[in-house]
């Protein structure tokens, strides 16, 4: 296995250290209105009676385009 178990352990720990940065940005998104995921332009609702649809279209580019630039930083540094 190339690495081993070190290379490994490196690699959960930036998955971790990932995922805490996203739940701080959650956090603190419920604490300052202007910040609010999921009510970004470009998403789409949809309400009549008896009937409701909502797809964050514009929140799922986003969250793309942000975890792409996350990974893609990791990877440089593994170099």
């Amino acid at each position: 296995m190339p690495g081993g178990p070190a290379s490994l352990g490196r690699m959960l720990l930036v998955l971790g250290g990932v995922l805490v940065a996203i739940g701080l940005v959650l956090v603190l998104a419920e604490r300052f209105p202007g910040l609010r995921i999921g009510k970004l332009p470009g998403d789409l609702s949809v309400e009549r009676p008896g009937f409701r649809f909502y797809f964050p279209l514009g929140t799922s580019i986003l969250v793309s385009v942000i975890l792409s630039l996350v990974l893609w930083l990791v990877g440089r540094r593994g170099r």
